[in-house]
């Protein structure tokens, strides 16, 4: 993926920081991975979960943003994950794992069902005899680009060495394809140019994930609505998948 607000240093900055606040889905994956083991974080972005996972557990991370993976070579822990640029639809690393994940809604990148079955496809591939999965993507009937405007998403973010950035999102949902086209948007102090970004999310249905996992291979053992651990629902804020292979 070219997608600028991953690729571009100027928007990666803003990453952690605006990624910062609560750590449920963290914990959720830690309590996976507790006893030990091998892990496959696809999509890892700047690598906060895997290396913190790289503590207890043989961790390797895959994205395809070298821009991410900068940051995530140099952060503490850093140097225990084995570290793969690739794409996910792609990525084969030559052995299986017994969690592979993918997080922070990275699944939603991928904007066609060709694209989301050869994500799936790489989950599978990956997965050793009695290995987990999990991933998660936002529940499309909850309708969160409504709170992307300008006016709804506007915030003040504190950057170390920027100061007091303000930030906001724009958003148009096309109901044919379910794709959401956001803009993000900083307006940094000291009349520099406000920085802008387009990118394109997809918001598929839980139907729709189940029949392309079990095309896969894979068997969900738990629907999740949300990372404290609760089941799904049809108003459950996320969708996340938790299984195997069959």
């Amino acid at each position: 993926m070219t997608d600028p607000i991953y690729n571009d240093p100027d928007f990666v900055q803003f990453y952690d920081i605006e990624n910062q606040d609560g750590r449920a889905d963290f914990d959720y994956c830690m309590r996976l991975a507790r006893d030990g083991g091998s892990v496959l974080d696809l999509g890892c972005g700047t690598g906060q979960l895997a290396a913190e996972m790289a503590m207890g557990c043989s961790v390797t991370g895959v994205d395809p943003a070298s821009a991410m993976l900068d940051i995530a070579r140099h952060r503490p822990g850093g140097d225990k994950v084995d570290w793969v640029m690739a794409d996910a639809r792609t990525v084969r690393v030559g052995r299986r794992f017994d969690l592979v994940l993918l997080t922070g809604h990275a699944f939603q990148v991928f904007l066609t069902q060709e694209d989301q079955r050869a994500v799936l496809r790489t989950i599978a591939e990956h997965l050793a005899p009695g290995g987990r999965f999990l991933f998660d993507t936002r529940n499309p009937a909850v309708e969160a680009w409504l709170e992307w405007t300008p006016q709804r998403s506007e915030r003040m973010v504190q950057h170390p060495s920027l100061g007091t950035v303000r930030a906001w999102y724009d958003a148009d949902h096309d109901a044919a394809t379910g794709v959401v086209t956001y803009s993000t948007f900083y307006e940094i102090p000291r009349g520099r140019p406000v920085l802008g970004a387009e990118s394109k999310i997809a918001f598929p249905e839980k139907n729709s994930l189940a029949g392309m996992l079990d095309e896969a291979g894979m068997v969900v053992e738990q629907w999740l609505g949300g990372w404290q651990g609760e089941p799904y629902t049809d108003t459950s804020a996320e969708i996340i998948p938790v299984g195997r292979l069959r």
